[in-house]
């Protein structure tokens, strides 16, 4: 009661909010210092001042602040829209085809969705847990393929069209994305990101600047030492230093890792160890096809294992993810085929990895030695924004914006460039696309892509990513503009190395060119 009626108290009549926090960890704390409580330190004629007193004595009040801010966050209302239904039955129909895409696999390789891994397997594995890779059959994954890419899921989003619309009332005509999604303008995305503006320092631009680097850092030590969420994310929207970064990010997606956390972590491991998924070998071949073969990632190998196995197991993102970027793709008991009493969610967290999956994750190992932390960071990062990134939503965060916000940015602030690429048969988003369904990993510097992921953190919107994206093309018009084949303009776009972030998005948001050295 004393738990409760501190929820009830805090989150007033947001139900959705009060439900979440019942489920998470710091209810259980609560209940926990509950029962340890004195009840004579609690008045019934002051109540509610008496509980609030009690929580900053057992220092709980940080943490249900954080997860109360972030909660709120997440569950704000959201206007339905009038095409809702078309994308729901659009997602549906993507979903056949994944599901279609894994059951051929299983058919061509003669495999189980699932199955129990030997004792001898299982002794293997949890010996050598820390170093995976040592345990590893390349000769065993050569058959097995991604199960879609981002080329598969961009023709996906631009066949989508409302039914009800006349195809030239829509201003996307110039680009792919034909859903009439509202997306904000080129004033509303400045105010949006006005800690962007040239008169702000920012890290990963002014770093150099002793002075400012200096009270930056000063600054960040008072940030992490607060781990407090709302003061984290205005921290991360002028960027962090390397040493702050880790720890901030924690605050700002309210992680704190406990006893319980990694009791969680230990459990859905041992599931791990226990079930062979067929979707592990697609797991662990993405790994090895990207984040291995990349000059940045390679060394954090058996940290994405860890990582992402026991991801795969974890049934509490069908809790955290917005209902919109779950697939509901089913696996049946071998004989019990279409009986729903023997069906089960595959895989157990909902999600069928794509192809370069693995590099959404591969930045942390530069922030996190530890890899229980790792993935929890990894699983609100992947709730709050990458999820909607491989997923049909019409929320804002989701690839259908982000992709159209792209194109009516680049078409409002360069028409010709548009123009001219669209002529060529080299349309921008066809190019632009696997950018934004990976949040720019494995494309840009790991120090470029770790100061872009602190600003979506910190302004809580995939949108940067159409900004960057938009920025990228105005930076390189000049040599765009002078190719005449969509090879050629393909050519110039393929290497982001020398980009750097922050001009870029100042760039695009004053809309002034300038050098960039």
């Amino acid at each position: 009661l004393y738990s409760a009626y501190v929820l009830m108290v805090i989150t007033d009549d947001h139900s959705n909010v009060h439900q979440s926090l019942k489920a998470s960890n710091v209810y259980f704390n609560l209940k926990r210092a509950a029962y340890s409580a004195n009840p004579s330190s609690v008045s019934s004629t002051h109540f509610k001042k008496d509980v609030i007193n009690k929580l900053h004595q057992i220092g709980i009040s940080k943490q249900l602040q954080n997860a109360l801010a972030l909660e709120t966050s997440l569950h704000k209302e959201r206007r339905p829209h009038s095409l809702q239904t078309y994308v729901d039955r659009a997602q549906s129909v993507w979903e056949k085809r994944i599901l279609k895409s894994l059951n051929t696999m299983c058919t061509e390789l003669s495999v189980s969705l699932a199955h129990g891994r030997s004792k001898a397997d299982q002794l293997e594995m949890r010996a050598n847990w820390a170093e995976l890779s040592d345990i590893i059959d390349p000769t065993r994954l050569e058959s097995y393929r991604p199960v879609y890419g981002p080329k598969d899921f961009l023709e996906v989003v631009s066949s989508l069209s409302n039914p009800n619309l006349l195809s030239h009332s829509h201003h996307s005509f110039w680009g792919l994305v034909q859903v009439p999604v509202n997306v904000p303008s080129l004033d509303q995305l400045r105010h949006r990101f006005a800690p962007l503006s040239l008169s702000n320092p920012q890290s990963g631009l002014d770093d150099d600047a002793f002075d400012w680097a200096a009270f930056r850092d000063k600054h960040l030590r008072r940030v992490v030492a607060a781990k407090d969420y709302l003061i984290s994310q205005a921290a991360a929207a002028k960027g962090l230093s390397v040493g702050s970064r880790g720890d901030v990010w924690c605050s700002a997606l309210n992680v704190a890792v406990d006893d319980v956390d990694r009791m969680y972590y230990n459990q859905l491991k041992h599931q791990v160890i226990l079930h062979d998924l067929m979707i592990d070998n697609v797991i662990v071949k993405d790994i090895r096809l990207t984040a291995v073969n990349d000059d940045f990632y390679f060394v954090f190998e058996d940290y994405l294992y860890q990582t992402l196995l026991v991801f795969s197991r974890d049934t509490e993102v069908l809790k955290l993810c917005d209902s919109e970027c779950l697939l509901s793709l089913k696996g049946y008991l071998r004989g019990k085929l279409g009986n729903s009493d023997y069906s089960v969610l595959y895989p157990p967290n909902g999600v069928v990895p794509f192809h370069g999956f693995a590099m959404l994750l591969a930045p942390l190992g530069f922030l996190y030695t530890d890899p229980v932390t790792m993935f929890f960071v990894f699983r609100q990062l992947h709730v709050r924004y990458f999820s909607y990134l491989h997923s049909l939503s019409l929320n804002e965060n989701g690839i259908i914006s982000v992709s159209a916000c792209f194109e009516s940015l680049l078409s409002t602030l360069q028409p010709t460039l548009f123009l001219h690429l669209r002529s060529i048969g080299a349309q921008p988003l066809k190019m632009a696309f696997k950018w934004l369904m990976r949040a720019f990993s494995g494309y840009l510097e790991s120090d470029q892509l770790l100061v872009l992921w602190d600003r979506i953190i910190a302004f809580e919107t995939n949108l940067i990513l159409s900004v960057l994206a938009t920025g990228i093309f105005i930076f390189r018009m000049n040599n765009l503009m002078a190719v005449k084949t969509a090879s050629a303009a393909e050519s110039i776009m393929s290497d982001l190395s020398t980009i750097r972030v922050i001009p870029i998005l100042q760039i695009t948001l004053t809309n002034k060119l300038f050098s960039i050295h």
